[in-house]
């Protein structure tokens, strides 16, 4: 009789096995969920940032179009 409580608590259904699996796949959920939040928090600070006001959208334009202001020069610089 024993035996058999030991039996399934250690490898039958929902037993130690099984819990530790869950465990596992739960704490990697968790750590995956962790950086899901970052990257969240990081989006909505940039959409904010890009709904009140023009600097933001500037900042944009000029480093990922290259864009610039008709008054400026635009120079670049060569380091050897």
């Amino acid at each position: 009789m024993a035996l058999c409580l030991q039996d399934k608590y250690w490898i039958g259904h929902n037993g130690m096995q099984e819990y530790t699996r869950l465990k596992r796949v739960v704490d990697t959920h968790q750590v995956a969920n962790e950086t899901f939040i970052k990257r969240t928090k990081l989006l909505k600070a940039d959409f904010d940032d890009l709904k009140l006001g023009l600097e933001g959208v500037e900042e944009r334009a000029r480093h990922e179009l290259g864009m610039m202001k008709p008054t400026e020069t635009f120079i670049r610089v060569f380091a050897y």
